[in-house]
């Protein structure tokens, strides 16, 4: 995954976690196809890479984005 992405999700864990707690889940999927290229992207990596399930634990993915570093 492009390392744009990377950052993109790091920011949107950390904002979540922060507004929610460290127990708030995250789905890959936005509310919007403004950008379909870098959704496949992360959809791949979600649910073909990883077969993670359609909400998980932001920290938990946080986690997974850095390890991938």
């Amino acid at each position: 995954m492009r390392a744009s992405i990377k950052k993109k999700i790091i920011e949107v864990c950390d904002k979540k976690v922060e507004a929610k707690g460290t127990n708030v889940g995250l789905s890959f999927y936005a509310n919007k196809n403004d950008y379909p290229e870098p959704l496949m992207e992360v959809a791949t990596w979600w649910i073909l890479t990883h077969k993670l399930d359609h909400f998980e634990k932001a920290v938990k993915i946080k986690k997974m984005v850095q390890k991938n570093d």
